[in-house]
């Protein structure tokens, strides 16, 4: 069986569409709230799935996901639960790419390959581990590899050419470029640097599907990244902020479900 992200994102190209790619932090607010969550985002739309991986110090995150992940772990959840989490997502999604987004002290605490074989019988298409350098990265790739689980790399704006290169090489899935200088957050704009850096991404890429993270909120982002060339955005932080603003279930259901639906259209345009 080929790997859902793969998969999914030959058939988005195929009709020219970009990939919606959401991130909800797993148990937060708490566990079932994660899942009817991600139910709403699929429902919405949502192409592929992040599942957040709650850790003590997310170095690549932005307050309000910071702030969802220390609400999660104060609540106990482990990466045990987010693995089951992820699990019961799959037997309610059996076609739904999943990636889980966690750091390397999660994987080398249990063991990379016994992680990542874990996480693969739990439903888990790839891994994104922002604090990895690929130099060394050998043997999360070597791991990945035997199970076919994408390792999705990151770059920034700033990334040289020749870096950029190897992280291309060593990337499968997507590379998720970082819109912005710094962590995760909603934003209200984008400079042109953004734009040039989805350019040059995409023309030293080849192969390898583009994707656009950190600031993505409205349609009107999603349409600038589509329009430079991104074959996927990834939103996370105004995910995260509409399910802590929400009074109730049924209100975040709803506001989740016509948040998806109104950036997935862009995607299509």
């Amino acid at each position: 069986m080929p790997n859902r992200i793969a998969a999914r994102l030959d058939e988005l190209a195929s009709r020219s569409e970009c990939a919606l790619v959401c991130y909800v932090v797993a148990g937060y607010p708490d566990v079932k709230m994660s899942q009817d969550a991600i139910d709403s985002l699929v429902s919405g739309g949502a192409d592929i799935i992040e599942i957040g991986i709650p850790f003590s110090d997310p170095i690549a995150d932005g307050p309000t996901i910071q702030a969802a992940s220390h609400s999660a772990l104060e609540k106990g959840v482990t990466p045990e639960k987010a693995l089951q989490l992820a699990k019961s997502i799959r037997k309610r999604h059996p076609d739904l790419p999943l990636l889980a987004m966690t750091y390397c002290n999660i994987l080398v605490r249990v063991g990379v390959e016994k992680f990542m074989a874990h996480a693969k019988e739990c439903g888990i298409d790839g891994f994104i581990l922002p604090d990895m350098p690929i130099e060394e990265a050998g043997a999360y790739l070597q791991a990945a590899s035997k199970l076919d689980l994408s390792m999705v790399f990151l770059a920034s704006p700033n990334t040289s050419e020749a870096r950029l290169k190897n992280i291309v090489k060593s990337t499968s899935g997507f590379l998720y470029l970082v819109s912005v200088y710094g962590i995760t957050g909603a934003r209200k704009s984008f400079e042109d640097y953004t734009l040039n850096a989805i350019k040059n991404a995409k023309r030293l890429a080849g192969a390898i599907p583009v994707a656009v993270g950190f600031g993505i909120k409205t349609p009107a982002h999603v349409r600038l990244m589509k329009g430079a060339g991104a074959d996927g955005v990834i939103i996370g932080s105004a995910i995260v902020d509409i399910m802590s603003k929400s009074s109730s279930k049924a209100k975040m259901a709803k506001e989740l479900v016509n948040f998806a639906k109104s950036m997935k259209q862009a995607c299509k345009k």
